[in-house]
């Protein structure tokens, strides 16, 4: 982290005559244009994201190897407050500024608890805290009166070694908390590393000290153990679980990506004369700063998303301010000199996670992602910018509807966020047709379903052929043992709803079962010397002790021997 060492005040400085400190206050004004309310704005750039004068420094360092993740938060370089007289407010936007932009009401979210998962450890959290509330008039958040908690990824008080470069991510984090939902509880759970096991340990660990609301600000490049990671760490149906979408412009981060989560993409947030005061754009700093957007390769698509230009998981699906030019008041003390502005979609994925909880808890069993697609017209429209090059356009470019950068737009208050009762839920199941076998040859089946509500779904079947069973995933597989026609019906359930569909499975005669009184060869029996099975309309004696070799394969001439056809 820049320290900004040759800028930092002399105490005798900080002791100067109210005339002085006046005029630094002015020049910071200058240099960061006030709002007419009580908390000051940052300057609207003049010709968009990353207008002249700007300039910032990653709190995090890159990830070094796969695996590792790196916090998303931004801080400004060229605004240094070390002090503010009685009157002065810092710079960057404050709650009021995102109450109004964003249509809420700080009223809301009593009983609520928002999980922050961070790594390291922030040693003046409590106390940084307690220095942004007081600031603003919010109500006070600490230990002792049960509203903040701080707890290493294991639950308890060993907590991590201390970071400045986090530090300042866990400082933004919980400061956007507070400014939007001042009467949340906050429980900040320190994971031991960046690394995404401990990481993930410690998303299960907020949930488990029952967040329902679970902000992620940080990421990395995705892999294929990010499948491992959805179901072991993401997969909290009843929770809403936010991940910011990058800071590198144009392409995908995971957890953004993951189907469990909301992905929170940036945007540019300025004051107008429009009816609602407020404009927004896609924050596209440069072409190595902005918000992500993009295509996963690895995440399977949610059912309750319907682009068509992705076959996989799109990113993103909401937004919220993260250029630093148009950036949040963030008050650090470990690795800063008090206040600061920050920005970067760290301060999004908090942001959103705070709207939600102002709308209230998910229900019981939903998967909560899903929300803002049922509630589209319920968020202000991004319609302006881009975040690189990409094809097709909606990838990187803002527009009229859901588009990468900005998803279906920012919070226009918090029905977007509500689970709705619109519709009801239903479980449709895709029918795979007639199927045929033979005796004695393995069989594998996917049946698949959808879940109009986005919920997990169970498979159960009846009827299927004898030595065919069907998984809890939906995967029929055996070796059939009986000739003969069945009907079979296989059922998913979501716990609330459920449907099926019903297909013939006719199993003939010749595949290893039709020599009588032969039992049929199976791929995971285990044989021996002098074992005798039928396979493919042959007997077939066992010469060697063996698991799945197929009789009459070119590689199993030394573990059977052919003794005619039946």
């Amino acid at each position: 982290m820049d320290k900004h060492p040759t800028e930092r005040r002399t105490r005798s400085a900080l002791l100067a005559p109210l005339s002085v400190l006046g005029l630094l206050v002015a020049s910071l004004s200058t240099a960061f244009a006030g709002s007419a309310a009580a908390t000051a704005a940052p300057a609207a750039a003049g010709s968009g994201a990353g207008s002249n004068g700007v300039s910032v420094t990653r709190s995090c360092a890159a990830p070094s190897h796969p695996g590792e993740l790196a916090c998303l938060a931004l801080k400004r370089t060229d605004i240094h407050e070390l002090a503010l007289s009685p009157q002065a407010a810092p710079s960057g936007y404050g709650p009021s500024d995102l109450d109004s932009a964003y249509k809420l009401s700080n009223s809301g979210g009593s009983g609520e608890t928002v999980g922050i998962v961070d790594a390291m450890d922030d040693p003046n959290a409590e106390s940084d805290l307690a220095a942004y509330r007081s600031q603003y008039g919010l109500p006070a958040c600490t230990t002792a009166n049960g509203c903040f908690k701080k707890i290493d990824e294991n639950g308890g008080t060993n907590y991590p070694t201390s970071d400045t470069g986090w530090a300042g991510e866990i400082s933004l984090d919980v400061d956007m908390v507070s400014a939007v939902c001042p009467n949340c509880h906050i429980v900040l759970v320190e994971a031991a590393s960046a690394n995404m096991s401990d990481l993930g340990t410690a998303v299960n660990q907020a949930v488990a000290q029952g967040a329902k609301f679970v902000s992620n600000s940080y990421g990395g490049s995705e892999d294929s153990s990010d499948l491992s990671a959805d179901s072991q760490y993401f997969d909290h149906p009843g929770v809403a679980i936010t991940a910011s979408a990058g800071d590198s412009d144009y392409g995908a981060e995971y957890p953004a990506t993951s189907q469990y989560v909301t992905a929170v993409g940036g945007t540019s947030l300025t004051r107008d004369s429009s009816a609602r005061g407020w404009s927004e754009s896609v924050w596209n700093t440069s072409s190595t700063e902005g918000t992500g957007s993009g295509c996963s390769a690895y995440d399977p698509k949610p059912s309750w998303q319907h682009d068509t230009g992705c076959a996989n998981r799109m990113e993103t699906d909401v937004s919220a301010v993260a250029d630093p030019a148009t950036g949040v008041a963030v008050y650090q003390t470990y690795g800063g000199n008090g206040w600061s502005v920050y920005g970067g979609t760290s301060a999004a994925s908090p942001i959103i996670a705070s709207v939600w909880a102002l709308a209230g808890a998910p229900n019981p069993g939903d998967q909560a992602a899903q929300y803002p697609y049922n509630h589209t017209s319920s968020f202000n429209d991004v319609t302006t910018g881009n975040n690189g090059t990409c094809s097709p356009s909606y990838f990187c470019t803002a527009g009229p509807g859901y588009d990468g950068p900005t998803g279906w737009g920012t919070p226009n208050g918090t029905s977007g966020f509500t689970a709705g009762t619109t519709t009801t839920e239903t479980v449709t199941v895709a029918n795979p047709g007639s199927q045929t076998g033979t005796v004695g040859t393995a069989v594998s089946l996917r049946v698949s379903a959808s879940d109009s509500a986005g919920k997990a779904l169970t498979y159960s079947a009846t009827g299927l052929p004898a030595g065919l069973s069907i998984s809890s995933a939906g995967l029929i597989t055996g070796t059939p043992t009986t000739a003969g026609t069945s009907n079979a019906t296989v059922t998913a359930s979501s716990g609330s709803a459920s449907g099926s569909v019903s297909f013939s499975w006719t199993v003939a005669t010749g595949g290893g079962g039709g020599c009588a009184g032969v039992t049929a060869w199976s791929a995971t029996a285990s044989y021996a010397p002098g074992d005798q099975v039928s396979y493919n309309g042959h007997k077939w004696l066992s010469t060697w002790y063996s698991t799945g070799a197929t009789p009459g394969a070119p590689a199993s001439w030394s573990v059977w021997t052919d003794q005619g056809a039946c």
